[in-house]
C-alpha cells in the first residue's frame, strides 16, 4: 500500500483496501466483467478480448490475484483464471453494511 501506515488498521480494513485499490483501474474491471461472462475458467481469451498487450494483461491478472479477486490454476503451459466467490461475498457484505446504515440514517446534507 506504498507509503501509507498500514499498521494502525486492522487486518480487515488493509485486505479491504488492497482490494478495493485493485479494483481501481479500468482495465481490471474489464477483467472482471470479462470474466463474470464467461462464467468458466479462462486462460488466453482475455488478451483476445481485450485490446491490451499481453504483457498488460499479465500485470493486471497478478494484480487482482495478489489482492485475491481472482483465483488461477496452471494447466500445461497457461494459467486458467476465475473470479474468487469469496472475496465478491465479502465486499458485497461490507457495501450492504453500509447501504443498511445509511437508510437508517437521516441525512445530514
Amino acid at each position: 500500500m506504498g507509503i501509507t501506515k498500514t499498521e494502525v488498521y486492522d487486518a480487515q480494513h488493509v485486505s479491504l483496501a488492497l482490494q478495493l485499490k485493485a479494483l481501481g483501474h479500468p482495465a481490471r474491471l474489464a477483467i472482471v466483467q470479462y470474466l463474470v461472462k464467461k462464467k468458466e475458467c479462462i486462460c488466453n481469451d482475455i488478451v483476445n478480448e481485450l485490446s491490451l498487450a499481453q504483457p498488460t494483461i499479465s500485470q493486471h491478472l497478478k494484480e487482482l490475484k495478489n489482492a485475491e479477486i481472482i483465483q488461477g490454476t496452471i494447466e500445461g503451459k497457461s494459467i486458467c483464471y476465475c473470479l474468487n466467490p469469496k472475496t465478491f461475498k465479502y465486499l458485497a457484505h461490507f457495501f450492504e453494511k453500509i447501504e443498511g446504515d445509511l437508510t437508517e440514517t437521516k441525512t445530514c446534507c
